[in-house]
């Protein structure tokens, strides 16, 4: 097969990407011809080491943009990705060619929606987080710090701030969304559509078409298996961006509730704060992954105390390949990977007290080793590879293929006649 991925970034600086790159490279390795299209580089420079091709059009990302009303447009509508997805799509055969989009919201707009749909290519998206339908793209109100449940683009949607720096972005969000919408499409354009998890599923499937298949495929976690831990567990271990909606002034003020010290991992716009008012509290720094997988293995416990939805957190499934228990909210999609009262433990989202009185049970006896060689054995059981990933991801293309051919298999012959320069 030809896979063209499309994503804003050509390079790792988040999950997002990283699940990209990693399936291009995988894809790649198995004999696929992969085509990466993306926004902002540079690029990974394994991408032409694995001979695959990558499109970067060298823009920026709200990042790295230097003229912020330039990037507010770019944003809403990026005239030069839709060119040039058009022209690259085009000169891809439809029996052999399927387009697999990751993201486009950090940089190459919903404006690629229109290339798309000119290409009639078999099309595939992977639901990394909510931007498909949900105009902040996370189901999530930052001024209040809680979820968010109001329909996406009706009016109590439009009228809430809900965005975390202003109401003017939030309205410039709105936007952009309703040529998502309207202009774009792209809601009714992906009949197949992958969620990377349950919550995630049923938080879309009211606001996508009731003809929609959902594909479930794991994204693949990078850990190498070793032996479960021996020895005393260490501190508890918090792994992320220090900020409201991942739960870190939760897990502080629980910590220091159930008299325990909380090792933070990361950074964020909470991490001053919470380092002034909770002085006992470790703050480490972002550490690359074999350091953070280090920490993991020594912690007595990892807690991800995150108070909005999430798609896959993969902290969570690391900390449990690692031989270590996880203490999870109740509200977010990590709870599908822990076994509440055997790999570790559910809490009440929110509640710092139901969280300590977790962190008190596992401060005592053998519970924490006994919950973190269970964590161990089931999570290796059935590993979240990357072969896992590409097997299932195989699976998945060939239906998308194959639905291709029966919704209108004379339009497909057409369009390949016209290709090749024959009478249609």
């Amino acid at each position: 097969m030809h896979i063209v991925l499309v994503a804003d970034h050509a390079f790792v600086n988040g999950g997002q990407a990283k699940v990209a790159i990693d399936s291009a490279l995988g894809l790649a390795g198995r004999g696929h011809r992969v085509t990466l299209f993306a926004a902002v580089g540079p690029a990974d420079p394994r991408l032409e080491a694995a001979g695959i091709r990558v499109v970067c059009l060298g823009q920026d990302d709200i990042a790295t943009t230097r003229n912020k009303l330039a990037f507010a447009v770019q944003a809403i509508w990026n005239r030069a990705a839709s060119a040039r997805l058009s022209e690259l799509l085009a000169g891809c055969d439809p029996r052999e060619t399927l387009v697999h989009v990751h993201a486009f919201a950090k940089a190459l707009s919903p404006s690629i929606g229109t290339a798309l749909r000119r290409s009639r290519l078999p099309l595939l998206y992977t639901m990394h987080e909510f931007f498909l339908v949900c105009p902040n793209g996370g189901f999530y109100e930052y001024p209040k710090a809680e979820i968010c449940r109001r329909v996406p683009m009706s009016g109590a949607c439009i009228a809430t701030n809900c965005d975390a720096r202003s109401y003017p972005r939030k309205l410039l969000r709105v936007v952009r969304h309703a040529g998502l919408d309207h202009v774009a499409g792209l809601r009714e354009l992906f009949s197949h559509v992958v969620t990377i998890s349950a919550l995630q599923e049923r938080a879309v499937v009211p606001y996508l078409p009731r003809t929609t298949q959902f594909h479930r495929v794991n994204n693949p976690i990078s850990v190498a298996r070793s032996e479960p831990k021996a020895g005393k567990p260490g501190d508890f271990l918090f792994v992320g961006r220090v900020s409201t909606e991942k739960g870190a002034p939760i897990f502080a003020e629980a910590a220091r509730r159930a008299g325990v010290r909380p090792v933070f991992v990361g950074d964020g716009p909470q991490a001053a704060e919470l380092s002034a008012r909770y002085p006992e509290a470790v703050m480490l720094g972002w550490r690359d992954g074999a350091g953070v997988q280090a920490l993991m293995r020594e912690a007595r416990a990892l807690v991800f105390p995150s108070v909005w939805y999430e798609g896959q957190p993969l902290t969570v499934y690391e900390a449990l390949a690692c031989g270590t228990p996880v203490i999870v909210s109740d509200a977010c999609a990590g709870r599908e990977a822990v076994e509440d009262g055997e790999t570790g433990f559910w809490f009440r989202s929110g509640d710092p007290d139901a969280l300590a009185a977790h962190l008190r049970s596992l401060s005592e006896g053998g519970l924490a080793e006994r919950m973190g060689r269970a964590a161990h054995a089931r999570y290796w059981a059935s590993p979240l590879s990357i072969d896992a990933h590409l097997d299932r991801l195989a699976e998945v293309y060939a239906t998308v293929m194959r639905d291709a051919v029966s919704r209108s298999p004379s339009e497909a012959a057409g369009m390949i006649a016209a290709k090749a320069g024959a009478p249609a």
